[in-house]
């Protein structure tokens, strides 16, 4: 009888276990894009949930009860995305210039995004029943119309802390005064001063300008690809329609703490493993050889090695092949490497992640993306940056802010400089102490990443999208949400009465001084 009650009240206490369809929709040409992704879809996949995912490259990580579907872009618009990457990699860029660049060098990222939702391979996802799409944001709002198809909820995801056109899907209040725009780099605890809130200004009216452009092209690809359809919703009705949106940040410790809606959750550092997993055999051999310690080297997926100036890489290699540490760089073509030297070990891949918690690890040198920068704070190893394009520059100048390490400009870069700034990192102990102060600060939060994400995801499963999360400025106009038919009101009713106000007292006074003159008049005749 005893037994009999312990079994009730387990199959009380814990929640029965089910598993839901869910789809991803990744289609960015990014792979350390797609590694966030796939983390977050990999955790819902381990904890049984029926899981596809169609991407347009394959990804490096993966788990085996995902599903994949991969169509790839056409070649035409790989060779002009990849002809604009080695472009980009020759000149410095700063943040008002990408803004510019993504009106005019986006046509080949959008189109294909756009194409695959026309391809075969893809259509045949209509045939399931699905009960959730996460779908990967990078200009692609128009890809949203796929969820209303499947008369499902959507979840957003996106790899950086919430910009503007995010916190426009969920309601998040934009407080430029403090808040950094994309292209704003503060340091952990840096205060906007005057000239950086007058800057973040402008880049905030820029932004507006170019997301009101993408708004325009993404809904006549929507009417384009789904407007045809009996029941199909407006572009704007399926923009109001999401359900949560994950961030790849941790505002707590990464700074400016910022107001967030219930429906925008953090899942920063969802590609860290809670544990590292053994490195492959020569990669382990290498690092715990490594008498003085070990640095890892890696551009990211999208820059590759011959897209920077070979006299840049010789003055890379000719700086690294003298140091008493190990190296280990990303390199892709392995039939033509910068140079051989014993101290310096060339991988076409890398598990970043798993190298960067590898305890010889003394330096990280990046192109400071995103997520590398999240997985070496999250471990404690100082960087040396080398930024591009993008996200990168400001990333990359956050970082150095913070005191983690320092950034250096690529196209400068010569060996004397490069020589003098690793070894400033490596030797002053103050850069490996902040960031170490910063990795026990990013690790301390109630649920870890991948906890996150399985809570909120099956929330918005069990609670049919959860449509009570959404904040009331979502389904608002322009006019309500500023409040501007109020203070209008306001205003007018303020003026009216000033108005009338004045009138009362003119007409008193002309009374009064009318009276007056006639007295004045009547004495002197008399």
């Amino acid at each position: 009888m005893g037994g009999l009650r312990w079994l009730f009240a387990l199959l009380v206490v814990v929640p029965a276990a089910w598993s839901a369809n869910i789809l991803g929709l990744f289609s960015s040409h990014s792979q350390s894009h797609l590694i966030l992704h796939m983390s977050m879809i990999k955790a819902l996949a381990e904890e049984g949930h029926n899981v596809t995912v169609v991407s347009m490259i394959k990804p490096t990580v993966m788990h085996k009860d995902i599903h994949l579907i991969v169509v790839p872009a056409s070649e035409e618009h790989e060779r002009a995305m990849d002809n604009q990457l080695k472009e980009m990699t020759g000149r410095k860029h700063s943040a008002i210039d990408t803004l510019l660049r993504l009106v005019s060098g986006m046509d080949a990222v959008i189109e294909s995004q756009a194409d695959l939702l026309t391809d075969e391979r893809f259509q045949r996802i209509y045939e399931t029943k699905f009960d959730l799409m996460f779908m990967g944001y990078f200009l692609n709002d128009f890809q949203l119309g796929v969820a209303n198809k499947l008369k499902v909820p959507v979840i957003v995801a996106w790899m950086q802390a919430p910009v503007l056109v995010l916190d426009e899907l969920v309601g998040n209040p934009g407080e430029i005064s403090y808040v950094p725009i994309m292209g704003t780099s503060l340091g952990r605890g840096e205060k906007m001063s005057f000239s950086k809130r007058l800057e973040n200004l402008g880049k905030s009216v820029l932004l507006r300008i170019v997301a009101i452009y993408f708004n325009h092209r993404s809904e006549r690809y929507y009417n384009q690809i789904f407007g045809k359809a009996v029941d199909c919703s407006t572009f704007q009705e399926i923009k109001r329609n999401i359900s949560m949106i994950f961030t790849n940040s941790h505002l707590i410790s990464e700074g400016p703490i910022r107001p967030l809606v219930p429906a925008s959750v953090e899942i920063g550092g969802i590609q860290v493993k809670d544990k590292a997993d053994p490195l492959p055999k020569d990669i382990a051999e290498f690092l715990d050889n490594a008498e003085h310690g070990g640095i890892l080297l890696s551009l990211g997926s999208n820059i590759k090695g011959t897209s920077v100036k070979p006299e840049l890489v010789q003055s890379m290699f000719k700086t690294l092949s003298s140091l008493k540490q190990r190296v280990i760089w990303k390199w892709d073509d392995l039939e033509n490497t910068p140079g051989k030297s014993a101290n310096i070990l060339y991988k076409k891949w890398l598990p970043q992640d798993d190298i960067l918690a590898h305890p010889k690890i003394k330096l990280f040198i990046t192109h400071a993306g995103k997520g590398g920068i999240t997985e070496a704070q999250y471990h404690g190893v100082p960087m040396v940056a080398l930024p591009v394009f993008g996200d990168q520059i400001t990333n990359a100048d956050s970082m150095q802010s913070s005191g983690y390490g320092i950034t250096l400009d690529l196209l400068q870069l010569n060996e004397e400089n490069f020589k003098s700034t690793i070894h400033e990192v490596l030797q002053n102990k103050k850069y490996k102490s902040a960031i170490g102060k910063f990795s026990k600060l990013y690790r301390d939060r109630p649920l870890t990443a991948r906890q996150t994400v399985l809570y909120w995801t099956e929330y918005v499963l069990r609670h049919h999208g959860a449509p009570h999360l959404q904040s009331p400025s979502v389904h608002m106009n322009s006019v309500a949400y500023l409040n501007l038919d109020v203070y209008a009101l306001l205003i007018t009713v303020v003026i009216i009465v000033l108005l009338l106000n004045w009138i009362i007292i003119r007409s008193v006074y002309r009374k009064v001084f009318c009276k007056s003159k006639k007295a004045n008049k009547k004495v002197k005749q008399h």
